[in-house]
């Protein structure tokens, strides 16, 4: 049923199926609870735990004093561009030029954009669940069909041979996030070596989100589009909200070759005509901060990760040590069987912020997502506060 008002004007069909996050839902119920004076323990989040660090602020500063504040390219400031280049090749292994660079306002947007080129009516796209919850809605945006496959699944019987089993004739493209939300799971060189074969076979496009890629705390990152005869057909988004605390910045970029790279140009100039000029410097000024900075901070969300998942298992939420990205993922079906249920009883009775695993496609069901991206004390409190409730 098309949307319509009373003058009988109605929407685009297509953005029938398009929702709102549940996530937002449950900010907006934490902070009702707070303005009534509630302590509650945030741990529904999904930004780092420390602010944009001065000198990434201070150069967008910079550029603002210096006027730069005009139109920049809508691919990038070349620069930029230049910068992202020696880091993919550096820290991924992608060998791409300047061209097959462009900055994208937040990785949302490269994603937004990379469907929209690929999907068209009536396609279908893999997409290994629980995902990041606007994924689907941005398969559904592009008039595709999410097809669900489950990751622990895959896992367990072969990645292949269960890629194989969920794809259809109608099969365009496959969603690869690693490391995973809301899970934290890092896929292996290997099991990035089957998808990549199984892409090449069936002449898949991948769609690859590499938001936590400096958050892997066991094994390694693999960048799918480094792997033999892959450039060709990935692209591959990136944010810089993560890694150096960027979200509100919306700072993005996206990496891949023709005919997809001009095609997400169109995308860009006709959407926002580019990121923000100050912005622009701010990025280059992040992509100088050392590796052995990252690495520290890194290990300071490992110990945030391993304080909560020994907290969850000590009350029976049991919880595997995520690989990467911060969040923890535990089965909490000794609260309820329904995730969304729990949520609620955790917030009501224990104060305690999470997101229902439901809400991340069907495999999430009996889980809550936890973010660890906060203070230990916040962390110590909540874990307290679920010895207390849970008895």
């Amino acid at each position: 049923m098309k949307a319509t008002n009373q003058t009988g004007i109605r929407l685009a069909g297509r953005m029938d199926e398009v929702g709102f996050s549940d996530i937002v839902q449950i900010r907006n119920k934490v902070m009702a609870m707070r303005a009534e004076g509630h302590q509650v323990y945030s741990l529904h989040g999904g930004e780092p735990f420390f602010e944009t660090p001065d000198d990434i602020k201070f150069a967008a500063v910079r550029a603002l004093v210096e006027n730069q504040t005009h139109y920049a390219p809508s691919s990038g400031l070349q620069p930029l561009r230049e910068a992202l280049v020696r880091k993919l090749a550096a820290k991924n292994g992608i060998h791409v030029t300047a061209d097959e660079v462009i900055a994208t306002v937040g990785g949302s947007q490269g994603l937004y954009a990379a469907f929209q080129i690929v999907l068209d009516p009536g396609d279908d796209a893999l997409v290994f669940s629980p995902y990041w919850t606007p994924i689907g809605d941005l398969v559904t945006g592009a008039q595709g069909r999410p097809l669900l496959v489950p990751t622990i699944t895959a896992r367990r019987n072969g990645i292949r041979n269960t890629l194989e089993q969920f794809a259809t004739p109608k099969t365009r493209a496959i969603y690869y996030n690693t490391p995973q939300n809301p899970s934290g799971l890092v896929f292996t060189r290997a099991e990035a070596i089957e998808v990549a074969s199984f892409a090449i076979e069936r002449d898949l496009i991948v769609i690859a989100d590499e938001a936590y890629e400096d958050l892997v705390y066991e094994g390694d990152h693999v960048s799918i589009a480094s792997l033999p005869g892959m450039a060709d057909r990935t692209i591959t988004c990136f944010t810089f909200s993560k890694t150096y605390a960027m979200t509100g910045w919306r700072a993005g970029y996206a990496v891949a070759r023709e005919p997809f790279m001009t095609a997400l140009r169109k995308m860009v100039l006709y959407s926002t005509n580019g990121v923000t000029t100050p912005v622009q410097f701010a990025m280059i000024q992040a992509l100088k901060t050392p590796e052995s900075k990252i690495a520290a901070l890194r290990e300071e969300y490992r110990v945030r990760r391993d304080l909560l998942v020994k907290g969850l298992n000590e009350v029976g939420l049991v919880c595997d040590p995520p690989a990467g990205a911060f969040y923890a993922f535990p089965n909490v079906e000794k609260i309820h069987k329904n995730s969304r249920t729990a949520a609620q009883i955790l917030l009501e009775k224990a104060h305690i912020a999470t997101i229902p695993g439901s809400v991340f496609g069907a495999q999430g069901e009996g889980h809550l997502r936890f973010g660890y991206a906060v203070p230990p004390k916040e962390i110590e409190d909540c874990v307290a506060s679920l010895r207390k409730f849970l008895g």
